[in-house]
């Protein structure tokens, strides 16, 4: 099965036509963003068919080929006879790799989607593993590959800056997250699709998937991997990325918890106030100043606004 025919939706953006495959359902849809890959794409691909081709699922392998500045797109195109599961997407305009999951995931023909990266730093050999834990475990939505080390470039920032953003995420959310950000991960399509659309374009995507399962109740368990130095020049910018992970974490959580970040400040705000002003009538004979009556009468406004984010949270339907 080889499918490859580039539309373009009402945004501009690229997507895929909804052409039938053979089968209009499959077990496992593989979504795999490329920019740049050109030297091992082809080897990542071979990884990832042999051990699917060697499993009992059903799959269709969506490679994405995101406006490629070198030859990635021809060098897929000319494997393409190689890989009969395999069906290339290739965007007019680079959309970041968040855009080419969720358009990857929306036109999915396999109940099982698996996101993964082309560098060859994930363990894709373990991709039928990944997808026969959610079928044997119905209770389970989605399964991450939490690593056990760090490969990555800026690794002495690196290391600090995601544990830290980890931590805040866990104290947001409420329970433990052994790797927020991995880039290996299987999920029920059904459950991820009212979520697809709240994914950013960039890296944070998969803090955005995590952290939506995790704030609606859907289960998200972790199974260790190891994670091998990647091939090629990394994408990842430490500072950019790094803000955009503490910024979606702080989005998703007000998205659908406003009370969790909003209320401990109002109440903190307000708390202050009252200290102040209690001081202040010691202090100046039963005068209250000014600044007092900022802290509290702030306290008050961030927690009606928490609170009325929490009524319009409770009365979307998502």
């Amino acid at each position: 099965m080889i499918i490859e025919q580039t539309v373009r939706t009402a945004e501009g953006r690229p997507t895929m036509a909804p052409t039938q495959p053979e089968r209009a359902t499959l077990d496992v849809t593989i979504v795999l963003p490329c920019y740049n890959e050109q030297t091992h794409v082809v080897d990542e691909i071979e990884r990832i068919t042999k051990a699917m081709d060697a499993s009992e699922f059903t799959y269709e392998l969506l490679v994405i080929d995101d406006k490629s500045t070198d030859n990635t797109l021809a060098v897929i195109r000319e494997a393409e006879p190689r890989f009969p599961h395999m069906r290339i997407m290739a965007f007019q305009r680079n959309g970041g790799s968040g855009t080419a999951r969720r358009i990857g995931s929306q036109e999915a023909f396999g109940g099982i989607v698996v996101w993964t990266d082309a560098d060859m730093s994930y363990p894709n050999e373990r991709i039928p593993e990944f997808a026969r834990y959610l079928r044997d475990n119905e209770h389970v939505d989605q399964v991450v590959g939490a690593r056990t080390t760090e490969q990555g470039s800026h690794k002495v920032l690196r290391v600090p800056a995601k544990f830290a953003i980890r931590k805040f995420a866990e104290l947001l959310a409420g329970t433990k997250i052994p790797d927020l950000n991995s880039g290996l991960r299987a999920f029920r399509k059904d459950v991820s699709l009212p979520y697809l659309r709240l994914l950013p374009p960039g890296f944070s995507c998969v803090t955005t998937i995590t952290l939506a399962f995790l704030s609606n109740q859907h289960q998200v368990d972790f199974l260790p991997i190891e994670y091998a130095k990647r091939s090629g020049k990394s994408k990842f910018h430490f500072v950019r990325d790094a803000y955009r992970y503490i910024l979606q974490v702080l989005r998703m959580t007000v998205y659908f918890n406003p009370i969790k970040v909003l209320m401990p400040l109002a109440l903190f705000l307000f708390g202050l106030g009252v200290v102040k002003a209690i001081v202040d009538i010691f202090q100046y004979y039963f005068r209250v100043t000014t600044n007092a009556m900022l802290l509290i009468v702030t306290g008050l406004i961030i927690a009606a606004v928490a609170l009325l984010a929490d009524l319009i949270v409770r009365s979307r339907a998502d």
